[in-house]
């Protein structure tokens, strides 16, 4: 698919269908956020694979939002591991991630899979309930799948302001 087609046809996905998604397909996503840019290359993201009933039961205690997926990925950081900015409390941790994240909801809109980026949830909570180690921390939780039969993204999901109202050239 086309780059700005992707882009522009990519929406938080609310309902999946019970159909698996393909191991190719999941690889391809995967390898999407491993090539993501991080400070300094320190590729502090760690990547959680949930797809077991056991697993996604998990999920499903720490929020109402996997919307019947049948695959979730964490995302998470080793917190140990991360640039601290020069005079700076700030780290680069949850920014590293998050671009980790944007490659894979990307690449999978790319493969024809629906993604739903999760943040309704208690990330110290969730990192116990699947035994993450104390020094990661969890950014979100990516729902992956097929769309159920019939939905569709938000009515207003093609109203976006104009440029002039979101960016400023100075």
């Amino acid at each position: 698919m086309e780059f700005f087609e992707v882009v522009k046809n990519r929406y938080s996905c609310k309902k999946f269908s019970a159909k698996e998604v393909e191991k190719e397909k999941l690889t391809a996503i995967l390898e999407a956020g491993r090539l993501a840019p991080t400070a300094k290359n320190l590729q502090e993201q760690k990547i959680y694979v949930v797809e077991t009933p056991e697993s996604l039961a998990k999920i499903d205690k720490a929020t109402p939002c996997r919307y019947g997926a049948p695959v979730c990925v964490v995302v998470a950081f080793d917190k140990n591991n991360v640039f601290t900015y020069p005079e700076s409390e700030k780290t680069s941790g949850v920014e590293d991630a998050t671009i980790v994240a944007t490659h894979m909801i990307l690449a999978a809109a790319n493969e024809g899979i629906d993604s739903c980026w999760v943040n309704f949830f208690n990330p110290s909570e969730l990192a116990k309930e699947l035994g993450l180690p104390d020094n990661e921390e969890i950014l979100m939780i990516m729902d992956l799948g097929y769309k159920e039969d019939g939905f569709k993204p938000l009515p207003n999901h093609e109203d976006r302001k104009p440029l002039s109202e979101t960016v400023t050239y100075m």
